[in-house]
């Protein structure tokens, strides 16, 4: 039985990183809402409470009873956390002076507790809340402090359950890691026996005992979750398994083409669709992002299905759905951040059982998968890519002649990231046309075309992004590449903005 250590999310926008730092630590963990947590489940070792956008005496705040897990699991609160086991014990949770944001310093310390152990006295810390604990029960024992934060961590005497009003999780927390090491492994009692290859072999295991003898059907799309969930799925029930294609026309420069081909060379059962004129059609004249994303969603279940009822006997639909998809889809607000087609619609129209055997992985994890089964390090390593591809990096509505452009400029960049050995120092990067023209001068002549953005980031989940620095050197001859060999294009600029404020996608 796989232990494991469950996040009680209340709606933080680092919980992901939470969940990413204990997997981090070869330990497994589960993300769920706030008020979902499974009782019955006797692989729980430890729980961890999440912040939250709200306050603890907020009306709306986000609440659940917690008498059936402290004193019987070791619980860690942080942040919302923290100030949520205080207030409910009788403390005082009241609104800081000003908002404690960015780095601060432990400079009062119990090095002897186990929540603090192997951690240095002045260790940075990053704090991020409106409200802070302003006083205690008897039962709590302070155990650091900042200068301006008196309970920057506390211990309820006689329990196995702390809280922290710094964020552990980040990156910014110096320590961050080796306190959450404390608490999953020393005071869990964690073996940290997560890793890619037992994650392969109970993973296969269980999809034999699922699926049986069961046709699947998987819908690819030439990205890591799909092709790993694909090749994955192939080592558990081989020709039973059949994987779809499908070409929105939208796609990169010759990636119907080079996709397929891997695919052939990994031994998957693959069926090319291309559909790019009925997807031209329908998006005709559409500018609106969302509505571009809902059409591509919505074309790309109407191929899959004629398709897969050419397959006799399909009972399972198999998608690459991974964790970072379920939780920006759907927030525990009950906020859409976008859409992703990979998340609903199929199985309701097909009538099909869902798979998703990455369901609860990391795109990095997704990774180490793909490594571990044996895959091409250039498959393995490709950057993200959306699923409604080049239509939510054209700003306006599309055309063929527009996808025709941006395709040959995103080609220029990404094979130059190649060739200067950057690829693989970016998380994503990719070219935008913008829905601008602007006068420049070609020759002798005066010249009215468009203009293209490039994006390049730096990121190890997505969740947040920087900007890469790219060579100017390098930036000089994409631009100059471009603007030469792209009919239509006169000017190239670069996107400089982190996720947040802004997005990676310009859509």
């Amino acid at each position: 039985m796989q232990e494991k250590i469950i996040i009680l999310d209340f709606g933080s926008q680092t919980t992901q990183l939470i969940g990413r730092r204990v997997r981090e630590l070869n330990m497994y963990c589960e993300i769920v809402p706030y008020n979902k947590f499974p009782y019955d489940d006797p692989s729980v070792i430890g729980v961890i409470l999440s912040g939250s956008p709200f306050s603890v005496y907020d009306e709306k705040a986000f609440k659940t009873d917690l008498s059936r897990l402290r004193g019987h699991l070791p619980v860690l609160g942080i942040c919302y956390g923290a100030q949520f086991i205080a207030y409910t014990s009788g403390g005082s949770v009241e609104p800081a002076g000003s908002r404690e944001y960015g780095r601060a310093h432990l400079t009062t310390m119990d090095l002897g507790n186990p929540l603090l152990k192997d951690m240095q006295l002045g260790t940075q810390v990053w704090m991020s809340h409106g409200d802070t604990i302003t006083s205690v029960p008897e039962s709590f024992k302070v155990i650091a402090s900042t200068d301006k934060v008196a309970v920057a961590a506390y211990q309820v005497e006689g329990e196995k359950t702390w809280g922290v009003q710094f964020h552990p999780e980040v990156y910014h927390s110096a320590e961050g890691t080796q306190l959450l090491r404390n608490f999953v492994v020393d005071i869990c009692g964690g073996k940290q026996d997560w890793s890619a290859a037992s994650f392969i072999e109970s993973t296969v295991a269980q999809l034999k005992e699922q699926l049986g003898d069961d046709k699947v059907v998987l819908g690819l799309s030439g990205g890591v979750d799909s092709s790993v969930a694909a090749v994955l799925l192939n080592k558990a029930i081989g020709k039973n398994l059949t994987c779809i294609f499908v070409d929105h026309g939208m796609l990169r420069k010759n990636e119907f083409r080079d996709v397929l081909r891997d695919y052939e060379c990994l031994g998957l059962n693959v069926v090319g669709v291309d559909a790019s004129a009925k997807f031209f059609s329908e998006l005709a004249g559409v500018t609106e992002p969302e509505r571009k994303r809902k059409i591509i969603g919505k074309g790309f279940i109407d191929v899959f299905d004629e398709e897969a009822h050419k397959i006799t006997d399909v009972k399972w639909l198999a998608q690459g759905t991974i964790y970072p998809d379920c939780i920006e889809s759907l927030s525990i607000t009950g906020t859409t951040i976008k859409s992703h087609h990979n998340v609903g619609g199929l199985p309701e129209k097909m009538n099909l059982k869902l798979c998703e055997p990455l369901r609860l992985l990391f795109k990095d994890e997704v990774r180490a998968v793909g490594r571990e089964l044996g895959m091409p390090e250039h498959l393995i390593k490709r950057h993200p890519f959306p699923g409604p591809g080049l239509a939510v990096r054209i700003l306006g509505d599309i055309t063929p002649e527009k996808v025709r452009i941006l395709q040959d400029a995103d080609d220029i960049f990404i094979r130059g990231l190649r060739d200067w050995d950057l690829y693989d120092k970016v998380w994503q990067a990719g070219a935008i046309l913008l829905p601008v023209q602007s006068v420049g001068v070609m020759g002798d002549e005066r010249t009215y075309e468009r203009a293209i953005a490039l994006r390049a980031v730096t990121s190890t989940d997505a969740m947040t992004a920087d900007w890469a620095h790219l060579p100017y050197e390098f930036m000089a001859k994409v631009s100059n590449d471009i603007i030469n060999h792209v009919r239509g294009v006169n000017r190239v600029c670069y996107d400089i903005s982190s996720k947040p404020p802004a997005t990676i996608e310009w859509e």
